[in-house]
């Protein structure tokens, strides 16, 4: 009886030996913090805006950034030919204008995270973007107000002195207060020197 239970004993002994480990439970790993916030908002050149490009048709507009978000303000004496408005889904602060069905400018007209591929925008210095772009920036006086209230003009292609008529002409153009900050950025074609909506 001792020889049996000694036996028994010793071969629970040795099965207990080989058997595995208890499995221990798995930790979750650690919570990495996420990426740090990118901007996603586009800047404005003399091209256009994120998914605008001057010279877009006015349905392709629509199409990016959705239909006027006031119908009933008149932008233009003659919206067929030339209408301004702010798209539903564009920043508060910017204006389309169309021109014969065409996209011609794209303007802010108040501070917003939108600014130039240079990174200026409205409220900065007029003296700060004078220096900037130095030799390609051109001043001028301001049609009403005055100095140091002004306009300067950075044209990037197509551009020259005096009145630009050329359609393929890009460019910008700065207009600051008498406070010497921005007060307006217009960029696009040849209409970015209307200082009158769309005259």
């Amino acid at each position: 009886m001792i020889r049996r239970l000694l036996l028994t004993s010793a071969i629970l002994a040795l099965t207990g030996c080989g058997a595995p480990d208890p499995v221990e439970p798995e930790t979750a790993p650690e919570p990495t913090p996420p990426p740090a916030a990118t901007s996603t908002v586009a800047h404005l050149t003399p091209e256009g805006w994120g998914p605008l490009r001057i010279g877009m048709t006015r349905a392709e507009v629509v199409a990016a950034v959705g239909e006027d978000a006031n119908p009933a303000a008149v932008g233009g004496t003659d919206p067929d030919s030339c209408d301004e408005f702010r798209a539903t889904g564009a920043p508060e602060a910017m204006l389309l204008m169309i021109e014969a069905g065409r996209l011609t400018r794209i303007s802010l007209t108040a501070p917003s995270e939108v600014t130039t591929d240079r990174g200026y925008g409205v409220g900065d210095s007029g003296d700060g973007i004078q220096a900037a772009y130095g030799a390609e920036a051109r001043s001028e006086r301001h049609k009403y107000e005055p100095a140091p209230a002004g306009y300067i003009t950075v044209w990037s292609r197509g551009g020259g002195a005096g009145y630009v008529q050329n359609p393929d002409a890009r460019g910008l153009v700065f207009e600051v207060g008498q406070d010497g900050a921005v007060k307006a950025i217009r960029a696009g074609g040849p209409s970015i020197q209307y200082v009158e909506g769309c005259a």
